[in-house]
């Protein structure tokens, strides 16, 4: 089993990838839901990191300056994914966040942690990735604090679904920004690695979810 599986059965067991009835934020009736509010142990952190930071040495094995992780959700991400760099690959790469508001006294600013500097190359760090409104959020923010290079974002599963235009919300990413997106897995992915095999005596996708997941998909999944 290669990392990309282990981190789907991961995800189920954490219960963070479910399968149901369920709404996105954009309204869309989806069979399936990653929340990953619901990582809340230690272990569970650890892991995760894991999986990120398999992602980024397969992907980025080097060029990285610091790891960014947006306010909130992707906060703890870089931070893990940073120590499991630096504890798996011997890898001591920096990480920063923001503040959703800026600090106005001691030293001040809206970073946290490492300082960009003018000339880095910086890795996003985000969790599920829907309309890209905090990634998009992150670049302009990157251009008040130093003239680095967006070089690659992160994240845990791509949904393969249409963002504002034919392709999906990271094919848009990749086409306004220039920068590489590296899911550690995809739907796809997980469709293939769950159907009709279980998951500690449970099938999660059965041939009726199977049906359920390719409808939507259809209906809402990039074209092309």
């Amino acid at each position: 089993m290669n990392y990309r599986e282990e981190f789907i059965h991961f995800m189920v067991r954490s219960g963070v990838l479910t399968f149901g009835d369920f709404v996105t934020k954009s309204g869309r009736k989806t069979p399936y839901f990653v929340n990953t509010g619901n990582y809340k142990t230690g272990a569970q952190a650890a892991r995760l990191g894991d999986y990120y930071a398999a992602c980024i040495q397969e992907n980025m094995p080097e060029g990285i300056t610091a790891l960014f992780g947006p306010a909130y959700k992707g906060i703890p991400l870089a931070v893990t994914a940073a120590a499991s760099l630096y504890r798996n690959y011997e890898r001591d790469v920096p990480y920063c966040f923001n503040r959703k508001e800026a600090k106005d006294h001691g030293e001040g600013g809206s970073m946290v942690g490492y300082k960009p500097q003018d000339g880095d190359h910086i890795a996003i760090i985000e969790d599920v990735v829907t309309a890209g409104t905090a990634v998009r959020e992150s670049i302009e923010l990157f251009k008040h604090v130093a003239d680095v290079h967006i070089d690659a974002l992160f994240v845990s599963v791509d949904r393969m679904e249409r963002g504002t235009r034919e392709c999906t919300t990271l094919d848009e990413l990749r086409e306004d920004y220039g920068i590489q997106v590296y899911p550690i897995v995809t739907i796809r992915e997980v469709m293939e690695c769950l159907h009709n095999k279980p998951v500690d005596g449970k099938v999660y996708i059965d041939d009726a979810m199977l049906a359920r997941m390719e409808e939507y998909l259809a209906t809402y999944g990039a074209k092309g």
